[in-house]
């Protein structure tokens, strides 16, 4: 007897099986079964879900700054998609790792949540992308009632903060990078061959003239002339982007050597004689020299080449700076800098922290990265106990004897060239380096230190390879900032919805 099977068909799904089974009761699943009730999106997801929460604190979030675009229009043509919506579905976005316009589209088709929030409607990645250019400051800005909502909620101490940074990836390869020496090479060959092809087609037009008459001309010179014309104007103006650069910084540093003369002259006048060695030099920026190896990207010129610390290699990336809450992980400051390295980045991001939460945190630490003797002297971080390394923090403990014994042959070193007995001086002052590796030695001060790595790496992790934002998808240093607060935004409400508070009882004041 040939064996029966079960029957299941698209739009059906037929009860034919063994004859054993005739009894067993199944519910339909017929696709074609039209609903006997209207729909509703309530019951399309979880209770707890994320896109749920999202749409919650959507609504007490002030999207006034967003809602004012709309008021000055006329009301002709189409209604609108409602700007609530578009936020839900952006920030929701972010929060999973979704950010391209079409696939936010997509998902409002193929995906449950995404639909919900969408209030079943669809708009398109046109629609999408011109929301997000036209209001990515207002919503960049929201990372303040983001962060206030979690301060509500008690997830904000300002005891310990941690600050780092990571290189993001720009939206711009590196392939599309030229160096200030290549682009005078290549602004030269340009100009050589504009020249010849100028020449050719001044010949082609002659001896078209002379054979079909005036006003007749071929098209393929005339096509390969603005293609390169097109590239010299481009290069043409990354130089001068170099150079206006280059003078800029030239300003800077004219400004700081002149205080730094004006203090020596200070200091010469009070003790009646001048200091040895070469007084520091004045750079004048009308003369100053592009160097060499400049570089400038044509797609995104604000991005820069950087080494990434994970991968160890070079890429074409903004530096991200946070400040994160020691109690539960939350970015309390959002930074962005072209810089590659951290250096001038600790009093910033602590002015940041005390701007944004209307005080300073009890400790900050940062790696080594961040050290700097006017840094962790500035008044702006005083009455903040700083756990700032001045040398790269080795685990070997023979790396860390070799460090303290370091600093006693240089105590020694000071204490033979200082007077004999019977000269009365006062001890010379510890510098900051000192005074900062003296209290990294301390058990508290190790201690502190040792929960910098668990606190803020970890959020970049969270970031990178959990959400999978490694990149930005904005262009700009001003537009690529915004999205790094949304970034950090979405990090922080995550961490409100996982710790389980709904935002009725986080709500601003």
């Amino acid at each position: 007897m040939r064996p029966r099977f079960w029957n299941i068909s698209i739009g059906k799904c037929s009860r034919i099986g063994y004859p054993g089974y005739m009894s067993k009761q199944f519910r339909t699943c017929s696709l074609d079964q039209p609903l006997l009730l209207p729909p509703s999106l309530q019951d399309w997801l979880p209770e707890k879900h994320l896109a749920r929460f999202i749409a919650d604190v959507t609504e007490q979030l002030d999207l006034s700054k967003i809602l004012v675009d709309y008021t000055r229009r006329d009301g002709r043509g189409m209604a609108a998609y409602h700007p609530v919506m578009m936020v839900r579905v952006l920030l929701y976005g972010y929060c999973v790792g979704v950010v391209s316009s079409r696939k936010l589209e997509k998902a409002t088709y193929e995906d449950v949540a995404f639909r919900y929030l969408a209030a079943d409607q669809h708009p398109d990645h046109d629609s999408i992308a011109s929301f997000r250019q036209t209001h990515l400051q207002a919503l960049g800005g929201l990372f303040m009632q983001a962060l206030q909502l979690c301060e509500k909620a008690g997830l904000v101490k300002l005891g310990h903060v941690a600050i780092d940074g990571t290189k993001l990836k720009a939206n711009a390869s590196k392939h599309k990078a030229m160096s200030y020496d290549r682009m005078q090479e290549k602004e030269k060959q340009l100009r050589e061959e504009v020249e010849k092809l100028l020449a050719q087609a001044a010949q082609v037009d002659a001896e078209e003239d002379t054979q079909y008459g005036k006003g007749k001309q071929g098209d393929e010179l005339p096509l390969e002339l603005a293609r390169r014309e097109s590239r010299l104007k481009k290069i043409a103006e990354a130089k001068a982007a170099l150079e206006q650069e280059a003078r800029e910084r030239a300003k800077l540093e004219k400004a700081a050597a002149e205080a730094k003369l004006a203090e020596r002259q200070r200091q010469e006048q009070e003790r009646g004689k001048k200091f040895g060695g070469r007084p520091p030099q004045v750079p004048d920026p009308e003369q100053v020299q592009v160097e060499p190896k400049a570089q400038r990207n044509f797609t995104d010129p604000d991005s820069r080449i950087m080494m990434d610390g994970a991968t160890k290699s070079f890429t074409q990336a903004y530096n991200v700076q946070a400040a994160v809450d020691s109690h539960e992980q939350i970015i309390v400051a959002a930074a962005l800098t072209q810089e590659a390295n951290d250096k001038k980045q600790l009093v910033p991001m602590l002015e940041q922290v005390a701007q944004n939460l209307g005080r300073k945190p009890e400790q900050a630490s940062a790696d080594a990265g961040y050290f700097s003797e006017a840094a962790v002297t500035n008044e702006k971080v005083a009455g903040i106990e700083l756990l700032v390394p001045p040398d790269r923090q080795k685990h070997s403990a023979g790396i860390e004897n070799k460090q303290v014994t370091a600093d006693m042959d240089a105590s020694a070193a000071t204490a033979a060239k200082s007077p004999s007995v019977g000269e009365s001086t006062p001890p010379a002052a510890k510098s900051a380096a000192e005074t900062m590796r003296q209290k990294l030695r301390t058990d508290a001060g190790k201690a502190i230190y040792k929960m910098r790595k668990a606190v803020v790496e970890p959020v970049f992790g969270q970031i990178k390879a959990v959400r999978g934002l490694r990149g930005f998808s904005m262009r700009g240093r001003e537009k690529v900032s915004a999205e790094w607060q949304i970034i950090c935004l979405t990090h922080n409400l995550l961490k409100l919805f996982r710790a389980g508070l709904r935002p009725q009882t986080a709500q601003m004041a």
